[in-house]
């Protein structure tokens, strides 16, 4: 049976392919020869087809494609009041390949501002979402994002001497900005989280060390910062997370089954929802799936990869998915955001005509899988 309310059947996690009229319009913004106020026009025309396109094919929801973004996690936590963006002398170390060199500090006591930009970028989707009949998806980065990556080292020692303080203020930083989503007319939101993943990493986890933070008790401590946050989230608000391995170029961050952090994360955060990259071996198997509690939660498995062309999951048997039904619930078209700039050159390996078809394939696997 197919659901009536997000997540859905068939979701996708938000990111799809920049058309490349935006990757000109932005290169030509770069250079000067047209206005942040051109940019946009072409931004608003693309997310108009982008929502018809993701209605078209048969989902019941749409995101803005993440258009406006030059970065998934950077964007949004570089607007938030005593956080700023800047240029460390490394990126971020993917497999074979290093990002720009963009980062996010805290500088400053942690707020979120009334006219946080995304707000609006949310009530255009919210527009044409409208016309198009379906629910608009907003996306944004967990609260674990700002620390995990930069750790102590990004964090104001004068403003925050004492991190327990930071995290509270953390905390109340994403509660407000889920109120402030929810009155713009948000219903489904979702917080992307790479740090889950992380922490099943034995290579990430010595990273982390090596920066000199400590990250054993970072599980409890994200749990509680994330569960503060969406305590007060209403009774028609879905909230989700999605657990991402890293994609930049087609290549990815973290190696590791969900094991050691999923009794934590998905008995011990109080999310609607849980998608959860099944697309390579590097996921490991479904068995950690057996800490999901009982009752509404729902587990998105993503298994059609964005790593590469091809429109295929990773397991399509309809018998499979069906003796797994009662943990894995939905089915997710896992098309990753581009990590870095939506610039003239990809941000992944892949053709841009591959998104239609994939999300098509998550629409028609939900069918097998679930009926209509």
């Amino acid at each position: 049976m197919q659901r009536t309310k997000a997540p859905f059947r068939a979701d996708e996690v938000g990111s799809l392919l920049r058309p490349p009229k935006i990757k000109e319009a932005r290169a030509k913004l770069e250079k000067g020869e047209i206005s942040a106020a051109d940019l946009r026009k072409v931004e608003d025309m693309e997310i108009e087809k982008v929502v018809h396109k993701q209605a078209s094919i048969g989902l019941k929801l749409a995101t803005d494609g993440e258009f406006r973004r030059s970065w998934w996690h950077f964007d949004f936590l570089a607007k938030l009041t005593g956080c700023e963006l800047f240029h460390p002398d490394t990126g971020i170390q993917f497999a074979g390949v290093e990002t720009r060199h963009d980062a996010v500090r805290v500088i400053g006591k942690l707020d979120f501002p009334d006219d946080h930009p995304m707000l609006d970028h949310f009530k255009f989707l919210k527009k044409q979402c409208e016309v198009a009949h379906v629910m608009p998806k907003m996306t944004i980065p967990s609260p674990a994002v700002l620390h995990f990556r930069g750790g102590r080292k990004s964090i104001s020692k004068e403003i925050y001497p004492d991190l327990d303080v930071f995290y509270e203020d953390l905390a109340k930083t994403y509660r407000k900005a889920v109120k402030a989503f929810y009155d713009a007319g948000c219903r489904y939101l979702q917080f992307d989280d790479t740090v889950w993943a992380y922490l099943c990493s034995q290579d990430e986890l010595t990273k982390a060390r090596e920066r000199g933070d400590n990250p054993d008790g970072l599980q409890e401590i994200y749990a509680r910062v994330i569960n503060y946050a969406i305590a007060e989230r209403p009774a028609d608000m879905t909230i989700t997370t999605h657990v991402c391995r890293g994609n930049f170029r087609s290549t990815w961050i973290s190696s590791g089954g969900y094991e050691p952090v999923a009794e934590t994360m998905l008995a011990g955060t109080n999310y609607d929802g849980y998608f959860l990259e099944y697309d390579s071996e590097r996921a490991g198997g479904f068995e950690p799936l057996r800490y999901l509690p009982k009752g509404n939660k729902i587990v998105v498995v993503g298994v059609i990869t964005s790593k590469t062309g091809h429109s295929r999951t990773r397991t399509i048997s309809s018998g499979g998915w069906r003796k797994r039904a009662s943990s894995c619930r939905s089915i997710s078209s896992r098309y990753r955001r581009n990590a870095a700039s939506p610039r003239p050159k990809r941000a992944t390996s892949l053709p841009r005509k591959s998104s239609g078809p994939k999300l098509k394939l998550a629409v028609d696997v939900a069918k097998e899988v679930w009926g209509k």
